[in-house]
């Protein structure tokens, strides 16, 4: 397996939406970030899609991996990739938003990251759709980061 910073062209969209239920979400951010992918072979299987907030500061928009590679260690392998990306770039401080429960919470909290603050209903506002995990409704949205330096 292999890491690199690529192109938005070249990761699918269905890999996108399974962190993202939103096209519209995911136009807004994709074009403008650095993307940086899992490959095996020719085949994407894991992207993270980042982006500028400032200078020194990023955030994170969206962590996905193909589900036939889920709890094998590739996300965690690749933002470790990106992590060190980032900070070469000068980046000090990752962000993300997150649900305020389920595995991707608990995945961020194992690399390190920190709550900083509750978006309350932000889920209900934000989208269209209700969203489920392990049939709890998503509401509220976790803020979280991490500091490079």
């Amino acid at each position: 397996m292999t890491f690199e910073e690529t192109t938005a062209a070249k990761i699918p969209i269905e890999l996108l939406l399974q962190a993202d239920p939103s096209v519209e979400n995911i136009t807004s951010y994709i074009e403008n970030g650095l993307v940086f992918a899992a490959m095996e072979r020719d085949l994407v299987v894991g992207v993270i899609v980042a982006g500028f907030l400032s200078d020194k500061k990023m955030e994170i928009y969206n962590v996905s991996v193909l589900e036939e590679f889920q709890k094998r260690g590739v996300g965690s392998k690749l933002m470790e990739f990106v992590l060190i990306r980032l900070k070469s770039k000068g980046v000090a401080r990752i962000e993300v938003g997150t649900g305020a429960f389920g595995y991707p919470l608990t995945y961020y909290q194992r690399i390190g990251f920190r709550v900083d603050a509750i978006l309350k209903d932000h889920f209900v506002n934000n989208y269209p759709e209700t969203i489920y995990e392990n049939g709890i409704q998503h509401k509220d949205m976790l803020r979280l980061y991490l500091n490079l330096e």
